[in-house]
């Protein structure tokens, strides 16, 4: 009899054992709140009244402000990636020469990921000096005419969008198809130091697969007859891809319409990672993400 009240009792306490381990852990959160009091302030740098956009550094100082916020997701307005910024205070710099107006965006970003948003607009003037070196070397003082330098190992590449260098492929001399080869690139300038840029591609032009809709054509990668646009005035500024002066002249130039150079990969910003009076390395981001680079060879 006692054994088996104590065999029903062992039971009951293994019955009860077993669905406290099985039960599910509960959680909580506590409660969601959005961040209030959200204020914004800029300040352009260098602002007075000679200069009501700025010193021409193109920074500006942002300090961002509110209640029960854990951090702040700020949109610079400029085209660029977002930055998270927990303190809410930054400095951040912009690259386009002129003046241009931007509208910042912050996220107020509280418990559970709910956000309070406010947008301000800024107008910032960047004073923008073309280095006299590279200046130099691209035009020959006047104009100077490139091509692919095919015989190069590496003269078309591609590699990860964080990375300075073709590591995922870089192609051997003359392997690569004959319209890639063929184009005159001719750089020149004016009496300011406005650089302009024209292509003649004999009829057509190489294009990555990914990047064929970005110029009107449908296809993989292969030649095809996409227009160079013409003389085209390019513009310079600081490179903003993170790159050290180990590894680029950290000096980048945009090229109206199409941005083609050479061979088309979606890019319209180019990076001068090298140049001298007769090789220049550039490197730009492709419509497929990837780090796309050519080597040009004076004619």
């Amino acid at each position: 009899m006692i054994k088996n009240k104590i065999s029903r009792l062992l039971a009951i306490l293994f019955t009860v054992a077993a669905f406290s381990a099985c039960k599910k852990a509960e959680y909580s959160i506590g409660d969601i709140i959005a961040p209030t009091n959200l204020v914004l302030n800029t300040n352009v740098v260098g602002t007075d009244v000679a200069n009501p956009f700025g010193n021409g550094t193109g920074k500006v100082d942002i300090v961002i402000k509110a209640d029960n916020a854990i951090t702040y997701k700020i949109d610079f307005g400029d085209g660029n990636a977002p930055q998270m910024v927990p303190s809410g205070v930054i400095t951040y710099k912009y690259g386009a020469p002129g003046t241009a107006e931007y509208n910042i965006t912050i996220n107020a970003i509280g418990t559970a990921g709910a956000m309070s948003t406010i947008t301000k607009k800024v107008k910032v003037f960047v004073n923008f000096t073309i280095p006299a070196n590279i200046l130099s070397n691209l035009t020959g003082g006047t104009s100077k005419v490139w091509q692919t330098d095919h015989d190069a190992p590496g003269h078309f590449g591609v590699g990860p969008n964080n990375e300075f260098a073709p590591i995922w492929y870089a192609a051997s001399p003359n392997s690569r198809e004959a319209c890639a080869y063929d184009d005159d690139i001719t750089f020149s300038k004016d009496a300011n130091d406005n650089v302009f840029m024209s292509i003649d591609n004999k009829g057509a032009s190489f294009s990555i697969g990914a990047a064929t809709a970005f110029y009107g054509v449908s296809g993989g990668d292969g030649c095809y007859g996409i227009s160079t646009g013409g003389n085209r005035r390019l513009t310079f500024m600081d490179a903003t891809s993170g790159s050290t002066s180990a590894q680029s002249t950290r000096i980048q130039f945009t090229v109206p319409g199409n941005g083609i150079i050479n061979f088309g990969t979606g890019g319209t910003t180019y990076e001068i990672l090298s140049i001298s009076a007769t090789q220049v390395s550039l490197r730009n981001i492709g419509a497929d993400g990837n780090s796309w680079y050519q080597k040009l060879i004076k004619k």
